[in-house]
């Protein structure tokens, strides 16, 4: 692994970080994902994102990106201060939200639409349509750039990635955005889910589209397109057991996987609730985890990550990696993030003034 290290890697002249944006129902089943404060409020946590990563700040969505009582940051906040320091320019791509962001948020929309539960008979509509205008969108990424790097945002995403993993046959547990792994809750959704659409352990493997269609979820069909449309550009994906899916997705599409790598924190890689690394061994994928060294930081919302809240998400291991493998010191990194938590809180006392 520590041939794949930031001081090892090689420089990209024209990178690009692009972030999918999507809703899954399956969020909305209690206890599944920690990413909202309720289980419907899920659906602002995508949306959320790409405000604070495009501005630093919340614009239309009401909830503050800080996490009480620690105020512990939403990933969007490290990927945004990473990105600034790397000096690398994002995309952000709609592949189905059920809430958009401030219009003052540039989006790209592919035609997808918002995931429905995956215990119905179809998680996902439009999947052939959106590959292909996301196969599309990769084949132009390719001409401008030499690194492209896909982050992602959507709540519930580990469940689904578990379900499109198993039905293309490959096994181990997901991670979490919760300190403590839902992984029972997690097991019984999925296994509900593929009896539901007649799936047993690899019978998709010829069909992972189909996978998709039926258990996953709609940032999956548009990551997979990007990546398949990429050819042989360098590409990271931006994230943990998630991506993991993807790369299967795209493996057993046939396209190349010669050209990626999985990237994420050590939070996720070093997670043993989950089977990261193992996941990874079994698909034959090269994969890194960062460590941010956030118990170093004075800011006590940062410290969770240490403890096993948020983890990972908005691509934030692969930014931080970015960060370094441009000379850029974790301390620095850190310092830019406490700054903009700091001006954050501030928001917030004042938000709860003016209630």
């Amino acid at each position: 692994m520590e041939s794949l290290s930031p001081e090892n890697a090689k420089l990209p002249g024209n990178p690009l970080f692009v972030c999918v944006l999507g809703n899954t129902a399956t969020a909305y089943i209690e206890g599944l994902s920690a990413a909202g404060k309720t289980a419907k409020l899920t659906d602002l946590t995508p949306a959320g994102d790409s405000e604070v990563l495009e501005t630093g700040c919340i614009i239309d969505i009401p909830i503050l990106p800080m996490t009480p009582p620690y105020d512990t940051p939403t990933p969007a906040l490290i990927t945004r201060v990473a990105l600034k320091m790397a000096g690398v320019p994002h995309m952000l791509v709609n592949a189905g939200l059920r809430v958009l962001p401030s219009e003052k948020v540039p989006l790209v929309d592919l035609g997808g639409l918002p995931g429905d539960d995956i215990r119905g008979e179809l998680a996902v509509h439009n999947v052939e349509k959106v590959f292909k205008n996301a196969y599309k969108l990769g084949e132009d990424l390719s001409r401008k750039h030499d690194l492209v790097v896909i982050g992602e945002s959507i709540a519930a995403g580990t469940t689904t990635a578990n379900a499109v993993l198993q039905s293309l046959g490959y096994d181990g547990n997901v991670s979490s955005s919760s300190s403590s792994n839902p992984l029972d809750l997690k097991k019984q959704v999925v296994s509900e889910a593929l009896k539901v659409s007649g799936i047993t352990h690899g019978s998709m493997r010829h069909d992972p589209l189909g996978a998709i269609e039926c258990v996953g979820d709609p940032m999956m069909v548009v990551v997979a397109g990007i990546a398949a449309g990429l050819g042989d550009t360098r590409l990271i994906l931006a994230g943990g057991t998630q991506m993991e899916s993807i790369f299967a997705v795209v493996k057993h599409l046939g396209y190349t996987t010669d050209n990626m790598t999985i990237i994420t924190t050590s939070y996720v890689s070093n997670d043993e609730s989950a089977s990261f690394c193992n996941i990874a061994d079994q698909l034959g994928a090269k994969y890194y985890g960062i460590d941010p060294e956030f118990g170093k930081s004075k800011s006590q919302g940062l410290r969770q990550y240490e403890l096993g809240f948020v983890k990972e998400g908005v691509g934030a291991g692969a930014a931080i990696y970015l960060t370094r493998m441009f000379g850029h010191s974790l301390e620095d990194l850190r310092t830019g993030i406490e700054d903009l938590c700091h001006e954050l809180c501030k928001l917030g006392d004042l938000l709860r003034v003016e209630e």
